[in-house]
């Protein structure tokens, strides 16, 4: 059976949340003190919950519409913890069957 209501329209611009996420982002190399606390300050949400946020956003064409230079470079920062984490996982697992 289908869905008698219609599908939402593709969304075409971001949200006032994803826009502040994005400017906090630009503009945090210019901040000094606790990135946690201003998160918190600036967002009411928890770090964990920022980064959800972020990583979704990320992965956003919109997102990177609105500021290509930005996006991708979030993008890179966030693949290059990915595989760091991924490496010290191995090294770890590697240690343990020796």
């Amino acid at each position: 059976m289908t869905d008698p209501r219609p599908a939402d329209p593709p969304r075409t611009q971001l949200d006032d949340t994803e826009l502040r996420v994005l400017a906090f982002e630009r503009d945090w190399a210019d901040r000094v003190g606790n990135r946690e606390a201003a998160i918190r300050s600036e967002f009411g949400v928890s770090p964990a919950r920022y980064y959800q946020m972020l990583y979704a956003l990320l992965e956003s064409p919109l997102a990177v519409r609105h500021d290509p230079l930005l996006v991708r470079r979030l993008q890179r920062l966030r693949d290059a913890r990915r595989r760091a984490r991924a490496r010290t996982f191995l090294t770890e697992s590697q240690d343990r069957t020796d």
